[in-house]
């Protein structure tokens, strides 16, 4: 069983830890669009002088895991004969390659994947990673590689540690091993401890393209029709990750619905708003779906609202009620007021369930806030 892990059958564990139905980034053995990251990662290694920790930043869904599992298999298993052996241009490795079933299955002994855990207690994943999940990477990587000449470990996601944990990274980070190597992923780098940034070579990934997100939701979830996925992508800004969670759930009816709503600013059909917000009032994974999704979509809707205002350039209509919407609500409220109200919604739709908050009634007071701007 992988380090870091817990008793529990690592079957049952694995799909707590990846619902979805495409592959998780440890047995996903393509990458496309970060190649250059790719080259920046394998020539470090073959200079000789590979940094012992890496920052992978970028936003969600991008493929910053997927990259360092990449690296990780290929310094696992992709080196037949040394240290610098590699004279491959990429990080490919082959499917029978020594070690490399080992590293897709997360049970090499030369690799560490730090990540949340089972909370035993409750079946279910931990919301944050803990100092206890820590505990151990340190003695782990000032351990002599079982099977070959590098041990890896993976934090996955680094957003996710609480403070102490992050003490406890800090503290590896300080002492480097020879021949180990710490690969951190990081969806927002700045909230990360400085001394963490400090101590790692960065490596940002950026946005996908829209037709590379349409070309992946195509093959990764092939029912999605062709239409559904151009506008999956385009509500997904550049993440893969993202237009397959939106596709699993699916996200564009609500958006549809969300933005019908919207569309009878500033007056507000009261009628439709309750019917809107009345889905929210369910419980259950259907439900906390659609909750994940309208935080997303919300946010990212009055974000390109405000990016509109600020440098006059407006994301093209993805449903037929959004057309013409936005320059229908520039022209009754400034900037500073839909900013204002953005924040605001922003803040509610965060608290709710941490303050345990009724889901309803705070889609109606986010509705009603947006009014209230115009007003």
């Amino acid at each position: 069983m992988a380090r870091g892990k817990t008793s529990a059958d690592p079957a049952e564990l694995e799909k707590l830890e990846w619902p979805y139905d495409w592959p998780p980034p440890w047995r996903n053995d393509r990458l496309i669009g970060h190649e250059a990251a790719e080259r920046t990662m394998l020539t470090a290694q073959k200079s000789g002088r590979l940094h012992h920790a890496w920052l992978i930043t970028g936003p969600r869904g991008i493929g910053k895991a997927t990259l360092a599992w990449r690296f990780a298999r290929f310094l696992l298993a992709g080196q037949q004969g040394g240290l610098f052996a590699g004279t491959t241009d990429g990080l490919d490795v082959a499917a029978d390659a020594p070690g490399r079933a080992l590293v897709d299955a997360r049970s090499h002994p030369d690799l560490f994947h730090l990540r949340r855990s089972l909370n035993p207690d409750t079946g279910r994943i931990r919301a944050e990673i803990s100092v206890d999940d820590v505990r151990g990477l340190g003695e782990f990587m000032h351990m002599t590689p079982a099977m070959g000449a590098w041990r890896v470990a993976i934090v996955d996601a680094a957003d996710e540690m609480n403070r102490n944990a992050a003490n406890a990274v800090l503290k590896v980070l300080e002492e480097p091993p020879p021949n180990a190597v710490l690969l951190i992923v990081a969806h927002a780098p700045g909230r990360l401890l400085p001394t963490i940034r400090s101590r790692c070579r960065r490596l940002p990934l950026h946005p996908l393209s829209k037709e590379t997100v349409v070309r992946l939701v195509g093959e990764y979830a092939p029912s999605v029709p062709q239409e559904e996925r151009e506008a999956l992508a385009g509500l997904a800004d550049g993440s893969v990750g993202r237009a397959l969670e939106l596709a699993s759930a699916g996200s564009l009816g609500l958006y549809r619905d969300m933005m019908e709503v919207l569309a009878t600013l500033p007056d507000l059909d009261m009628a439709r708003l309750h019917g809107f917000a009345e889905r929210f009032a369910r419980r259950g994974e259907e439900a906390n779906a659609d909750w994940r999704s309208l935080n997303y979509l919300l946010d990212g809707w009055l974000k390109e609202l405000a990016r509109w205002a600020a440098v006059g350039e407006e994301r093209a209509a993805i449903v037929a009620a959004e057309r013409g919407l936005q320059a229908r609500l520039l022209a009754a409220a400034s900037l500073d007021r839909w900013m204002e109200a953005w924040e605001k919604v922003a803040h509610l739709l965060s608290r709710t369930d941490a303050v345990n908050l009724d889901r309803k009634q705070a889609v109606l007071v986010s509705f009603l806030a947006l009014q209230s701007a115009m007003r």
